[in-house]
């Protein structure tokens, strides 16, 4: 055997055992869980109850849930891969101060929620989560909002149901796609364990969508939220943050102008409507 076989050789198997590597560990690149004991009590501001929902095959989802009087529905915000509800409730004042309840989970294996954690379980669970607030709120008054990773659940869920909405976040085109910026040497579509085909989602939503995204995100390029508003140009409006990177959109005034705008039926929301009436594609 030469000395240049002897190298490709070599290569290979390094090539081989990366390969292997990301295939069997890849969940500690995607997902930075806070885990916290389960008599962790939560501190906010705002009045809120906790919630856990047992699930058939054992896991747990603990949620918070805030409420506000007289409030004009509920906020599903379906967060990303870092920390725990511990510190994502902070995010319930964007939504409280605009008159909507707001509700968060953590996913398997974040926080206080527990049990194995794969594809299909991050939907399913969002779903009987779902299917629990169908029971305290009219299900036209009940607005999905992803965001980052949590994205490409909410799509999933609100091609599976009729929220009022859609608010997408700084999302990915589909989990595939943004994994390929940074490993596009590894043979991902053998590899990848998660898909999270937010384009192939959005396809089966029919409410209003909005997309908010910031024009200088370098974690998940603005791009992304383009080309996932050209898919369905009639059911969603793409509404550009000036400056905004991946983590920061609630530090600009324009992210909370328009978000009010969205959520009070006002300009933005009643355009596409308009729209999507226009095309058929709402009675």
């Amino acid at each position: 055997m030469g000395p240049i076989t002897i190298i490709l050789l070599n290569v290979a198997l390094i090539y081989v055992g990366l390969c292997l590597f990301f295939y069997f560990f890849q969940h500690f690149f995607f997902f930075r869980p806070e885990i916290l004991p389960k008599q962790f009590e939560y501190q906010y501001p705002f009045p809120f109850d906790e919630v856990n929902f047992d699930m058939e095959d054992g896991g747990t989802i603990n949620a918070i849930h805030f409420k506000v009087p007289n409030s004009k529905g509920v906020v599903f915000y379906l967060k990303g891969n870092s920390r725990s509800l511990k510190g994502w409730g902070k995010f319930a004042k964007d939504f409280v101060g605009k008159g909507y309840d707001f509700f968060m989970i953590d996913y398997r294996g974040f926080g206080k929620s527990s049990g194995k954690r794969n594809e299909p379980t991050l939907y399913n669970d969002a779903q009987t989560v779902y299917k629990w607030l169908k029971t305290q709120y009219p299900e036209e008054h009940i607005v999905l909002y992803g965001r980052s990773m949590g994205s490409g659940i909410a799509a999933r869920l609100a091609s599976w149901n009729h929220p009022r909405m859609l608010i997408l976040d700084s999302p990915y085109y589909s989990f595939l796609h943004q994994v390929r910026l940074y490993g596009f040497w590894l043979p991902l579509k053998w590899l990848l364990r998660y898909k999270l085909r937010t384009d192939q989602f959005l396809k089966g939503v029919h409410c209003p969508v909005f997309i908010l995204h910031g024009d200088r995100d370098r974690l998940i390029p603005y791009k992304q939220g383009k080309m996932l508003h050209e898919l369905i140009p009639h059911r969603s409006r793409l509404l550009t943050i000036e400056g905004g990177g991946h983590n920061n959109l609630p530090d600009f005034p324009q992210y909370h102008e328009l978000l009010y705008n969205i959520l009070n039926d006002e300009g933005i929301y009643l355009e596409v409507q308009r729209a999507m009436e226009e095309e058929g594609l709402v009675a």
